[in-house]
């Protein structure tokens, strides 16, 4: 029987709802989910597949989302970094990490790489992010920062994953209208200095239907996930 824990992590005046996938090994994944109406229940298919292999995460609804609740114009790109190193902190996550980012949850993985041990990297559907829109409040200032023409071109996203170690993979949806292919494809390549760094285009994939699209052909399902464990199993050290 699979076991899921409801916790709940103190953090700037509020609470933030989070579980963990109770898991035989692997319970250093920390999972971030992106923005918009994104909450970690959206992530079950691919935790619970992960669970089922023995592997389990954690992931919390951050500020401005899901059971968490409260103004997005109280948070901030910055602000959920922050978020993910106090659930990181209250549940004492072994280091080094495995951490995955969904969209841009991608982007606050990556800034986690700086100050902590990750050893490999998930990054799926993958926002960046120009460092000018780091610490500004979600709201209009926000959108008219990132909703210039290829403000994320300037990220230190690269910056940062060119001294990254351990092992990455990408995915990335094909018909994403979203997120440029041309971003997966630098984040792969920025990763000089990885232990081994792999791009996956999901065929017929959209930014906000991937998984669900992958589980209706069980043998694609099956492959996207084999890549993903063995990121996380080449990760360790």
């Amino acid at each position: 029987m699979s076991t899921i824990v409801d916790f709940e992590v103190p953090f700037d005046g509020k609470l933030l709802k989070a579980d963990h996938y109770v898991g035989r090994d692997s319970n250093r994944i920390l999972y971030l989910h992106g923005a918009g109406a994104s909450t970690r229940r959206g992530h079950h298919l691919l935790r619970g597949a992960l669970q089922q292999r023995g592997l389990g995460s954690v992931c919390f609804d951050a500020v401005g989302h899901g059971e968490t609740g409260g103004a997005l114009a109280d948070s901030s790109v910055a602000s959920r970094t922050r978020q993910a190193q106090a659930v990181l902190a209250a549940r004492s996550m072994p280091e080094p990490l495995v951490v995955f980012g969904s969209s841009m949850g991608a982007y606050n993985a990556i800034r986690l790489t700086e100050q902590h041990r990750v050893d490999a990297l998930v990054l799926i559907v993958p926002g960046v992010y120009t460092p000018s829109a780091y610490e500004v409040p979600f709201g209009p200032e926000f959108s008219a920062v990132i909703r210039r023409e290829r403000s994320w071109a300037d990220s230190d996203a690269w910056d940062i994953l060119s001294r990254f170690e351990g092992c990455l993979l990408v995915i990335h949806a094909e018909h994403d209208a979203v997120i440029p292919l041309e971003i997966s494809e630098r984040l792969v390549a920025a990763a000089t200095r990885a232990q081994s760094r792999q791009l996956h285009v999901v065929r017929g994939a959209e930014h906000n239907r991937l998984w669900s699209l992958l589980e209706e052909t069980p043998a694609d399902f099956d492959a996207a996930l084999e890549m993903v464990v063995a990121t996380i199993d080449g990760g360790r050290q």
